[in-house]
């Protein structure tokens, strides 16, 4: 059958299944080797501008052949030279023949392959960021939207005192703001390894440069520039330090737990019928029960947040057995593996999550009947601090409600009754002066406290200004094909 070769070896579902055409680029061999080739123009730009004897119709050459990459001559080199950067230097070099006795000159693999898994790092939070402010964007209008609703509160998933929606969303979007604030600092903390020989001391370019320090100093700043960023690492090893990624990375698990959190309570909510993730008109929630509408968005979030949240050790073992100067038993693990499956779970979760937020459901007539459920027992020291003002005795008055309260539990729980806790304060006549008034004792809205006032102040101090720089990338929408 035609095309069926790809179904015969394993694919990644983190690029077939799930990714953005973005991310999925990001990381990609076009990606990865064009960069290298434009690297190498970036260095030979910079030495001829420093004085060595390249020339312009060499630059011109390679600026020429950057993108024309021929991928099975590739493949044939490294299959002989067992050297992926040498590989793809010799193909360089054949459509560049003019240009081929000075690509890589005075460079060591790790300036083409540490500044490349830079600039891919750096793209990916550039991917990243603008996602997680559409989910901070959307969580904040749903937490505005029901700022004022009542609902139940759980300590231990137990029945608490009430808080409301939007606070409870507020709670979400506290920790995404964490997050924010982790990536963008990561992002910008990144450097460029920048050219640095062999094992980080510029002995090669020192000689090329006939031990010019200033111009090797030059060739760093301008090749980094070049490549968009401001400031390269001072002192490195063959590699830059392996410490980066654990930074990179531990933003990136640290939003996968915030995201396996709020995607846990979102299920646990679905149980209840509170609040439903979208549910598709022609989806199917189980195949044996027809009726059943499974949170599978939220499942499929926090089943790929525990993939990112368990990508972290990679880094931190690869860190810890870097010897001296470098040792190569990082390449497999981390540039080919750990680092792209991190950023590509990361977009991965984000997608669904914004798309999960752009439509959750809220049920307020199912959130209403749990808390008349419960607010009897939630509201019994308003009833004491109510008789308490007409007159009455507050420790008869406590023992009058434990008696009741005792009642009314064992209808609830021995009977599997409604709790009738206010039938039987409105049928005792010790209650009598306050009846006129229960229902206002009883108005879940004044068992809010200021949760509608904090999600006020929450949302304009610190989550709106937080996605001011990116109101133009505000209006994408997710769409999941699956």
């Amino acid at each position: 059958m035609e095309g069926s070769d790809e179904f015969m070896k394993y694919r990644s579902p983190l690029v077939s299944r799930y990714a953005s055409k973005e991310m999925a680029y990001n990381f990609s061999d076009r990606k990865k080797f064009t960069t290298w080739r434009k690297l190498w123009i970036y260095l030979a730009k910079a030495e001829k501008a420093l004085g060595l004897p390249i020339s312009e119709a060499q630059v011109v050459e390679m600026e020429g052949h950057a993108e024309d990459i021929d991928f099975a001559m590739a493949a044939d080199e490294e299959r002989k030279l067992r050297h992926d950067v040498m590989a793809h230097v010799h193909t360089f070099a054949h459509c560049c023949p003019a240009a081929a006795p000075i690509i890589h000159l005075g460079a060591t693999s790790c300036y083409v392959g540490d500044n490349t898994d830079l600039i891919m790092l750096r793209d990916g939070f550039d991917i990243l960021l603008p996602k997680l402010a559409r989910v901070l964007d959307r969580l904040a209008n749903f937490a505005e939207k029901y700022a004022d609703l009542p609902t139940l509160g759980y300590t231990h998933y137990q029945p608490a005192q009430l808080t409301t929606v939007g606070k409870r969303a507020c709670l979400w979007l506290q920790d995404l703001a964490m997050d924010m604030r982790n990536l963008q600092r990561a992002r910008d903390d990144l450097r460029f390894r920048g050219v640095k020989g062999t094992t980080g001391t510029q002995a090669s370019f020192l000689q090329l440069f006939q031990g010019d320090h200033d111009k090797v100093e030059d060739l760093d700043r301008m090749v980094t520039e070049m490549a968009g960023f401001k400031k390269s690492y001072l002192v490195t090893g063959q590699t830059y330090s392996r410490k980066v990624d654990i930074d990179s990375l531990s933003s990136l698990a640290s939003l996968g737990a915030t995201i396996h959190k709020i995607c846990t309570d979102i299920r646990l909510l679905a149980n209840l019928k509170e609040i439903e993730e979208p549910f598709e008109k022609e989806q199917i929630g189980s195949s044996a029960m027809p009726y059943k509408r499974n949170p599978m968005r939220a499942e499929r979030c926090c089943s790929l947040a525990r993939h990112l949240m368990a990508l972290l050790s990679n880094p931190m073992q690869t860190a810890s057995v870097q010897w001296l100067e470098r040792t190569l038993d990082d390449s497999a693990n981390r540039s080919r593996i750990s680092l792209p499956e991190s950023f590509l779970t990361a977009d991965i979760i984000l997608s669904t999550l914004q798309n999960v937020t752009e439509g959750l459901v809220v049920y307020p007539k199912v959130i209403e009947r749990h808390i008349r459920h419960e607010l009897p027992f939630m509201a019994t020291e308003n009833i004491i601090m109510a008789m308490v003002k007409a007159g009455g005795n507050r420790q008869d008055c406590h023992e009058k409600i434990r008696v009741l309260s005792q009642q009314a539990a064992a209808v609830v729980k021995q009977e599997g009754g409604d709790n009738d806790l206010l039938t039987r304060v409105q049928a005792d006549p010790y209650f009598s002066p306050i009846l006129s008034h229960l229902d206002t004792i009883l108005d879940p809205k004044t068992f809010i406290g200021r949760a509608p006032q904090q999600v006020a102040r929450f949302l304009s101090e610190e989550v709106r200004p937080m996605l001011e720089p990116y109101k133009t990338k505000m209006d994408v929408k997710i769409e999941l094909e699956l």
